[in-house]
């Protein structure tokens, strides 16, 4: 029986090679280099890999966020002293997340309370969008009238449109989120009504027993803002560490009429609109 090295020279031979001139003149083999090749080939795509992972995780995260995909840093005009000291605040409430035990030593709340328009929601949203994407934190952005309304609606259960199962899915997230921002929080509201500070007052007590964050977006001032929510609501917020930020800079958003005097045409239909 032929050896390996008998049926190597016969292949050589048909293909008009001498085997044993290209082994003479062959380099030896390096084993370590070799292995050292292959590892670092076999390393760049488990990387790509997992890069690939974890784009599609982020992904699946702003899916379920339902956050303003505008609501960036990039995008933020710094150019008032509570937007900067916001900005600051913020930034500092994000690097913390790179420490394990201040993730999940305590539960922290961002209170951002001021008039309308003055980039409250922006920056809410500029912080869920880094997490996201730095430590892939889960977020879920909610206006507190919206859910309540759901909630409403979810007692309906002659009604075929499935809001109980609805609200039963989005009452879990918002009790698993990592963060969870509510937006509009008392808008129009003096108080809220018993059955509405109960609901919210448990859902943000168990939030805090679980070490979840919160931010609050409101339109009152704190002591407005404890009056709107109700002792036991309020006092859930205590169960927090908590950052309070006031927003007292001026309107970002843009005026709707001209600031010119128009003629209206109001005499003519006798209608005044928000009259009483």
């Amino acid at each position: 029986m032929k050896s390996f090295q008998d049926r190597l020279a016969d292949i050589g031979r048909a293909l008009g090679k001498d085997v044993d001139k290209l082994t003479e003149n062959a380099a030896p083999f390096d084993y370590k280099k070799q292995r050292a090749m292959y590892d670092a080939l076999a390393n760049e795509e488990v990387a790509r890999l997992q890069q690939q992972s974890k784009q599609k995780r982020i992904e699946a995260l702003y899916g379920q966020s339902e956050l303003n995909p505008h609501w960036t840093f990039d995008s933020l005009k710094e150019d008032a002293p509570d937007v900067i000291e916001a900005v600051s605040i913020a930034r500092s409430f994000i690097a913390a997340h790179q420490d394990p035990d201040w993730r999940h030593s305590n539960a922290h709340m961002m209170i951002f309370y001021g008039d309308y328009g003055r980039g409250k929601s922006h920056i809410a949203g500029a912080i869920a969008h880094q997490l996201i994407r730095q430590y892939e934190i889960t977020v879920l952005y909610r206006q507190l009238q919206t859910l309540l309304e759901m909630r409403f609606f979810s007692y309906d259960y002659q009604a075929d449109d499935k809001a109980s199962q609805q609200f039963r899915e989005i009452n879990k997230q918002l009790h698993d989120v990592d963060l969870l921002i509510l937006d509009e929080v008392c808008v129009n509201e003096t108080v809220l009504k018993k059955s509405a500070q109960s609901y919210l007052g448990n859902l943000l007590r168990q939030r805090a027993a679980t070490n979840k964050n919160c931010i609050l977006i409101t339109n009152h001032n704190l002591s407005e803002l404890e009056s709107a929510l109700g002792r036991y609501c309020f006092e859930s917020i205590k169960e927090y560490e908590t950052y309070k930020v006031h927003f007292q800079g001026p309107s970002r958003r843009h005026a709707v009429a001209s600031e010119e005097a128009e003629t209206s045409n109001q005499s003519h239909t006798g209608y005044r609109p928000n009259a009483f």
